[in-house]
């Protein structure tokens, strides 16, 4: 899976700072910041740990980047999206509790870091003739989407000290909208998800982009996330949401 993560830090740089460099139609560069305020709880071997009551992590804002390549003839268009996300705290919790191989202690206070990095591969196609019957005003996108999925998690109390990692991918549906009521404005809508077994990923993103130069656009919007994670022991149910804001430039 490492890698798997390192082409896809390699790709989009690649995008990012030769675009001239890639072979494709068209071709839509981003990066902003995603305020993520975090909610649910997970569990290692043993006890639920809540994130707001238990583990009390607060909102952060993180970077984030995205390319999306139109390629040419019947070549698949490309959708290529990294959303980092870590999240550390101080809590307590008036119960002992296990997490992994270890029994902590109750009252006393400690440490926990929390990470999940998600790195998204695209493919998908516009259907057919919908943009031209709507003189470029209307398109709808479906497609395949890869989510290579870093999980980490680490809890600490005094000696103690206990941590779970797991990363794996996860395939996904992937249907994307865009609507222009006039040229230089968009509002788009973008849905990641799956279902089986005891799993589901769920990913929500609307965005309003407004191009105020030829090629130089900027945008806002909202992304929802909903996770729960049954593997190798690790069991979470979490949340993200918050508002974002971006620049970037398109061709």
């Amino acid at each position: 899976m490492k890698i798997l993560k390192i082409l896809f830090v390699i790709s989009l740089l690649a995008v990012i700072l030769f675009p001239q460099a890639a072979p494709a139609m068209g071709l839509e560069v981003a990066a902003g910041a995603w305020v993520e305020s975090p909610g649910g709880d997970m569990a290692y071997k043993g006890n639920s740990l809540s994130v707001d009551n238990d583990l009390n992590y607060t909102n952060k804002a993180r970077f984030y980047g995205r390319a999306k390549i139109d390629m040419p003839l019947i070549i698949p268009n490309i959708y290529l999206m990294a959303t980092p996300m870590s999240f550390d705290g101080a809590g307590s919790k008036n119960a002992g509790f296990t997490f992994g191989d270890k029994t902590y202690t109750a009252s006393v206070p400690f440490t926990s870091e929390l990470r999940l990095d998600q790195y998204d591969i695209g493919f998908y196609y516009g259907v057919p003739f919908l943009k031209t019957a709507t003189l470029g005003k209307l398109n709808l996108d479906a497609g395949l989407n890869i989510r290579i999925m870093d999980f980490s998690a680490e809890v600490t109390q005094g000696a103690l000290k206990e941590s779970a990692n797991l990363t794996f991918p996860v395939p996904m549906g992937y249907l994307g909208a865009q609507f222009k009521p006039i040229k230089k404005l968009a509002v788009e809508a973008e849905v990641r998800a799956i279902a089986y077994d005891t799993n589901h990923y769920y990913d929500f993103i609307g965005r309003v982009k407004y191009k105020f130069l030829k090629l130089l656009f900027v945008g806002a919007g909202y992304r929802y996330e909903d996770i729960k994670i049954d593997k190798s022991n690790i069991v979470a149910n979490l949340n993200f949401s918050g508002p974002f804001a971006e620049a970037g430039v398109e061709f």
